[in-house]
Parts: structure tokens; sequence; C-alpha cells
């Protein structure tokens, strides 16, 4: 089982929105070096709607192709069409990476029982393992930890991304799901306290840009170190808000190419550039964090 800090990669673009595949050897290297656990490539914050299907494929094989076995990467495969969801996770289980991360399918709504089947679809079409991943914020569809629960028993399934920051669901999942089946957090400003309520990691934002510190807090969070991993997340606390100010991946990215992560902070319509004032908000959070020196 995969534990710690999972980065949520972001896809770097070159100022005409291609793919910056210099950027992204960069980034790989970074995590290497910083301790991150696990690469999600092509993802939420990696843009995944707005990158083409042979994109999105390229993307996820040059992480595997930079990785070089040193750090394990999972790919984002989730569809609101099950069909479509089950071609992709065929298609990375030729492709290097050890599991997908599931969406819940966004737009038609699906019921409980339509999530059930979805995903149970999924994982017998296919040997690559899933996650699991409710994000209902951005998708309209809530994956309840009751139809979780049930998933947890099916072949192939291994864990969940629960990005509700809804901490009362915490002890109820494990219960329902068993100590063997992943629990991760994906909302930053809760994560240290999902793990040290009996979670698996977090997969982060947060991580991409401040990949030693979080891997540090998760380690010291998954030690049951409370003080140790509260007061470093005290510390990433205003970065974790911040990072949410406008819609991600738009102030991660500028923060990327701030850092000399990336080359360019280039995001695809319909996301914009990072507003004036988001700048003004970033530039203290990232100060607070102690990754700049001054604003």
């Amino acid at each position: 089982m995969l534990r710690g800090s999972i980065v949520a990669l972001v896809t770097p673009m070159s100022p005409s929105g291609e793919v910056d595949w210099p950027s992204l050897s960069r980034l790989v290297e970074y995590h290497v070096a910083s301790g991150t656990s696990a690469i999600v490539a092509v993802g939420t914050t990696g843009e995944s709607v707005t990158l083409s299907g042979a994109e999105h494929i390229a993307v996820v094989e040059r992480c595997v192709e930079l990785a070089a076995g040193r750090i394990p990467v999972i790919a984002g495969c989730g569809s609101n069409n099950t069909a479509h969801a089950i071609e992709l996770a065929r298609r990375f289980e030729q492709s290097g990476v050890v599991a997908g991360l599931s969406v819940t399918p966004y737009y038609n709504k699906p019921t409980q029982e339509g999530l059930y089947r979805h995903y149970c679809a999924i994982a017998e079409a296919s040997g690559l393992p899933q996650i699991l991943y409710n994000v209902p914020g951005r998708t309209g569809c809530d994956l309840k930890p009751e139809t979780v629960g049930r998933l947890a028993s099916q072949a192939g399934i291994i864990g969940l991304k629960e990005a509700t920051g809804d901490l009362t669901r915490t002890p109820l999942l494990r219960e329902l799901c068993g100590a063997d089946f992943a629990l991760y957090s994906g909302d930053d400003e809760t994560g240290c306290d999902f793990m040290l309520q009996g979670g698996d990691g977090v997969i982060s934002v947060t991580t991409n840009i401040a990949a030693a510190l979080m891997a540090d807090m998760c380690r010291a969070a998954l030690a049951k170190e409370a003080d140790v991993a509260q007061a470093i997340n005290q510390r990433l606390m205003a970065l974790h808000r911040t990072l949410f100010i406008e819609p991600s991946p738009i102030p991660v990215k500028w923060a990327c190419a701030q850092l000399d992560l990336i080359a360019s902070a280039t995001l695809r319509l319909p996301l914009t550039d990072l507003t004036p004032e988001g700048e003004v908000a970033m530039r203290q959070a990232l100060k607070s964090a102690e990754l700049i020196a001054s604003v």
C-alpha cells in the first residue's frame, strides 16, 4: 500500500499551450529528490479535461519513463462514460503505472447503485488496481461511505481519495472498508487530521510546491507524532487555503513558475491566469510557509 505524500501533479505547458516536456522532467526529479511517495499524473490538477486523449496517454507514459522505478506513478483515468473509463484503465494497465485514479462520473449524476456498478465494471474489465476518487464539489456527485464499503470488497479496488474535507467520514470509512483498504485525503487543509484519524496519506496540491515539507508532515502524522505533524501543517496552512483562492490548478501553476519548478504558468482555456489579487495572496502564503524570503 502506498502511504504518505502523493502529489497531484500539474501538467506544465509552454506559452503556446503545448505540453512542456523539459519542465515535466524537472518536476519528476524534484519529487524524487524531495521524498514524495508517488505521483498522480493527469488528474484534476494535471488539467486532464483539457488534454487530448493522445496527450493524456503521453504525459502518463512520460512520467513513468522519467520516474524509472524511483517513484510510483498513478494514472488519472476517470470518466463519466463507463466504457471510456474501461478503455483508459486497459490502456494504462500496459503503461507501468501502479494504479488508476478514477473520479466519480460528473454531470450525469448517477445514483449510488449506478456508482457501484460503474466502478465494478471498470474493476472487472481491467487488471489495473483502482483508487476511487470522490470530489463532489467538482462533480456534483457524492460517493457515500456505505457505497465505498461495498466497493472495498471488490477485487481490484484498492483505495479511495476522499476530497470532501469531512473528517467525520474518516473513522466510518475505516470501519466499513477495513485496514487493508487505502484511504487518502484529497483536501490539503484537513489532510493532517485525516491521517491522524487513521488515513494513509494525502493526494496533494500543496506537494507540488512544498514537497519536502509535505513528506515530513505525512511521515510524522503516519507515525502518530501529532505535535510534529501539526507544527509542519500549521506552517503550511495559509498555503493550503490560498492554493484554492481561485480554481485549482490556477494558483499552484503560478506558484510552480515563481519557484522555477516549471518554465511557465500557462493554462488552457477555460482556465485563465491568476489575478493580480491572487498573486498578492499567493506571495503572502509562500512567505508564510517560508518558501520565499519576502513578498
